[in-house]
């Protein structure tokens, strides 16, 4: 008897849970599914390739295929800002990492991509600025700089070509990581192992927009990457490589345009863009 209505409760839970189902369906409550990293909405079609969509006031997305040489590819995701509507920024809690959308809301940002690299304490390995808070010390001789001088003017720059000068470098926010990938439209010289592994860049194109450039897929190594930079369309000046790997990650948050690609690392160091 004890066994009989065992039987009929679990008969009767079976078919709960599946009117729940049904029901959610209908309502079409359904989680995103994310794709190598690209949202997706159970219903719709995955973005379309190659096409600048505008977001907010001086925010546009893309989604491009790139393939290196040994036939690997990835769908690379690009954010591109223009500086007369958006402010960038350096986030740093060396004591306090966050994940990625844990710093979206703590900053209320449009915007936010990984820094440069930071050790096994989560302090960074080079020069920050945070909202005019100096730390550590810069690199010497190699990498390159995102930085925003006093005057508000954002600049992207090798460290080999213009070194940073303490005494004549004004700076409210400033970020350094390595290698320069791009400079002067051209492919840089660097030494780098030929791995693939997550990427994200940073870059300015010859307008002065700033780029942030994230290919999640593991596909491309460093010099791979820099070749492809270079004979896109994006028109790129000047391109940085920050840290890759387990701490690549991007969010945008630009009115109907959303971007979720998560670092697998909490992050100490971000790069912040908000709303002027």
């Amino acid at each position: 008897m004890e066994t009989l209505k065992l039987f009929s409760h679990k008969i009767w839970l079976t078919l709960l849970l599946a009117l729940i189902a049904c029901s959610l369906t209908a309502c079409d409550i359904l989680p995103s599914v994310t794709i190598n990293q690209t949202p997706v909405i159970p219903g719709q079609a995955t973005p379309q390739l190659n096409t600048w969509f505008q977001g907010s006031p001086g925010v546009q997305i893309r989604y491009e295929d790139w393939k290196g040489n040994d036939g690997d590819e990835d769908t690379v995701t690009i954010a591109r800002f223009d500086l007369h509507d958006v402010a960038l920024s350096v986030a740093y809690q060396p004591d306090q990492p966050l994940s990625m959308n844990e710093w979206m809301q703590q900053e209320q940002a449009t915007a936010i991509i990984n820094g440069g690299y930071f050790d096994s304490d989560d302090v960074a390995t080079a020069l920050v600025v945070s909202n005019g808070h100096v730390s550590g010390e810069s690199y010497s001789g190699f990498g390159g700089m995102l930085s925003v001088s006093v005057q508000g003017q954002t600049t992207l720059r090798s460290l080999a070509e213009q070194p940073y000068n303490p005494n004549e470098d004004q700076l409210t926010q400033a970020v350094q990581s390595s290698p320069v990938l791009v400079l002067h439209g051209k492919k840089t010289v660097f030494t780098a192992d030929s791995n693939g592994a997550r990427r994200s860049v940073v870059a300015m194109d010859t307008a002065g927009r700033l780029l942030l450039i994230v290919s999640p897929g593991g596909a491309f190594s460093l010099a791979e990457l820099a070749q492809l930079l270079v004979s896109s369309d994006l028109s790129i000046e000047t391109a940085l490589n920050l840290d890759g790997g387990a701490s690549t990650g991007l969010y945008v948050n630009a009115g109907s345009r959303q971007v979720t690609i998560d670092a697998i690392n909490d992050l100490p160091l971000v790069i912040v863009m908000k709303r002027r």
